[in-house]
């Protein structure tokens, strides 16, 4: 039987910093005195990121290539490589307690999201994206309207909280906790370029996605990893789904993959 990545007690100190990071960083969003630090930095990096754009043509079909629903898809594909084969972070029978683990905190993500959203509605903390706030904005809608079709975002009107990212930053905290040195740096190198494309395009302002998408992943970690939540159903997942997976990885193309096959 593998040891399972997570424990199953409470751990009452991270439990607080967690929640105690989530709500700093939302009171310096909603403090008028800090908030005029976070506008600031909002202008600034939309008319770093996005101006360019009008610049060349080829760096905008980069950045409009990274902004339709295909890639995506290649993003989590690609953020799922790191629990599917075990070179990088996990070995062996590890691999399926981080897949599985991972898919329960994004399911209590999803119901963090909608909690937070709501009070987000009733607040009237919502606003558009910086793409339909500035007139001088560069759209990659209007550059490339075929591409519409495709999925191409560059607006939203109601872009707070940032929900890509938060996903994007649930992955990288996640793996934080087992990731050291090059890996932990790869992560979040990653993570960066994930999160990037809707900036450029600005479909979402940058406090969008470090304050509004990092507080949501930051109370998912929290409640999640630091109660007996996750240890508790993943492992009972795992060993209900073990005698499964052991089936499929006596098959190709599954027996390639160590999720499926952690003799290999």
């Amino acid at each position: 039987m593998s040891k399972p990545l997570y424990a199953k007690q409470w751990r009452l100190l991270p439990l607080f910093l967690y929640n105690l990071a989530a709500i700093l960083l939302l009171l310096s969003w909603l403090w008028p005195t800090t908030r005029a630090l976070w506008d600031a930095f909002d202008n600034r990096l939309f008319t770093m990121l996005n101006s360019p754009l009008e610049q060349s043509q080829s760096w905008a079909l980069v950045w409009a290539v990274g902004s339709v629903r295909l890639t995506d898809i290649a993003v989590g594909i690609v953020m799922l490589t790191f629990f599917l084969r075990g070179s990088k972070i996990f070995s062996g029978e590890q691999l399926r307690h981080a897949f599985i683990g991972f898919f329960v905190l994004l399911i209590a993500m999803l119901l963090i999201r909608v909690g937070f959203t709501a009070m987000s509605e009733h607040f009237n903390w919502g606003r558009p994206s910086p793409s339909m706030i500035f007139p001088d904005a560069i759209r990659m809608s209007e550059m490339f309207p075929g591409w519409v079709a495709l999925g191409l975002k560059d607006s939203s009107g109601q872009s707070f909280p940032g929900d890509h990212a938060s996903v994007v930053f649930l992955w990288a905290l996640n793996l934080s906790l087992f990731a050291s040195g090059w890996r932990r740096l790869l992560v979040w190198s990653l993570a960066g370029a994930f999160m990037m494309p809707r900036l450029v395009a600005g479909a979402h302002w940058g406090s969008d996605d470090f304050v509004g998408g990092l507080l949501i992943s930051l109370l998912t970690i929290g409640w999640a990893c630091y109660t007996p939540f996750l240890g508790v159903v993943e492992g009972w997942l795992v060993r209900k789904l073990t005698p499964i997976f052991n089936a499929f990885g006596r098959f190709m193309p599954f027996s390639w993959f160590q999720f499926f096959n952690p003799k290999t």
